[in-house]
């Protein structure tokens, strides 16, 4: 099975259009050690030919110009593509928005929990990807599922989405129910692993997380390969950094340094390959020379970024 990284930045990308961070600054400018990263999305295929794509950034035309596996084939017909599916881990305008780039009367396979397809549901803006042409499935929870193209045809691929602690998407949040998630239910955000049908290592997508329990530390006991939440590296970094007056947990992400972090967190679980993707553009990590970027590499995580490929 092949996956492809092909958006590594949390909501907004890197740089965000807005943010004049020292870090999106340097990233405007070619700094070689700070990569630009467009937002969160993976793709993976175990045949060659379908391609099934992990959220639908709003970056999702800039991606599929720069991931040639994505692109129509040469000798194919004059409107194809090789994404046989989208799979959704929740409804944050960072993973559903790019459905809407997805438009142009193509035949592929959305795929999410209930939830999810719902909040789909009930924005008629959704309809643009004609549902008569793109079929909406329901991925069930704690169940291992084969992934089918729009013909019923099986891609190679299974998934198994299970729920991770997290928070409804923010354009969703119910503030009367602030003191018990904002209204967040199961379903609203999932973990995934993702396996070709022909077995094989399995890799853990998980690209939004609050805390680390003891039911996700079971699962991801001596994992072959997770990509994880690395959205900030501090709880407090947006408030420290003078960009925004939220923490990493009030956003529903786990920080990824400290006791109480991810990288201490997931420590003791021999997990062969760790790497972090979701990343935020005020996380120091993005900076390859800084401090923090060492200090996680040194604790055996990689960082993810655009382009970057995984063989399994």
């Amino acid at each position: 099975m092949r996956v492809k990284i092909v958006g590594s930045a949390a909501g907004g990308g890197f740089p965000q259009w807005n943010c004049n961070f020292h870090l999106s600054r340097a990233a405007r400018k070619g700094v070689s050690t700070v990569r630009p990263r467009t937002q969160s999305s993976l793709a993976a295929s175990a045949n060659g030919t379908d391609w099934i794509l992990f959220n639908a950034s709003p970056d999702i035309r800039e991606q599929i110009a720069a991931t040639p596996e994505l692109q129509p084939s040469e000798s194919g017909p004059l409107r194809s593509s090789p994404i046989s599916a989208v799979i959704l881990t929740n409804a944050d305008v960072d993973h559903i928005a790019g459905l809407l780039s997805l438009r142009e009367r193509e035949r592929f396979v959305i795929y999410a929990t209930g939830r999810v397809l719902a909040v789909l549901e009930k924005n008629a803006i959704f309809n643009v990807i004609d549902p008569a042409l793109v079929e909406r499935r329901e991925l069930a929870i704690n169940r291992v599922s084969p992934v089918l193209n729009w013909r019923r045809e099986p891609t190679g691929i299974t998934v198994e989405a299970f729920p991770v602690p997290a928070k409804i998407a923010l354009f969703l949040e119910d503030e009367t129910k602030a003191d018990s998630g904002f209204g967040t239910e199961e379903g609203d955000t999932i973990g995934l692993k993702i396996t070709s049908e022909t077995g094989g290592v399995a890799l853990f997508y998980i690209p939004g997380c609050a805390h680390i329990d003891k039911g996700l530390k079971a699962r991801l006991r001596q994992a072959p390969c997770l990509l994880f939440d690395g959205t900030v590296y501090t709880d407090d970094e947006m408030i420290t950094s003078g960009v925004g007056f939220k923490t990493g947990k009030r956003m529903g992400h786990l920080h990824i340094s400290g006791p109480d972090g991810s990288m201490a967190s997931l420590a003791d679980l021999a997990i062969r390959r760790n790497i972090y993707v979701h990343i935020n553009n005020t996380n120091p990590i993005l900076d390859e020379q800084s401090p923090e970027a060492a200090a996680v590499r040194q604790n055996g995580w990689e960082i993810g970024y655009d382009g970057m490929e995984i063989q399994l």
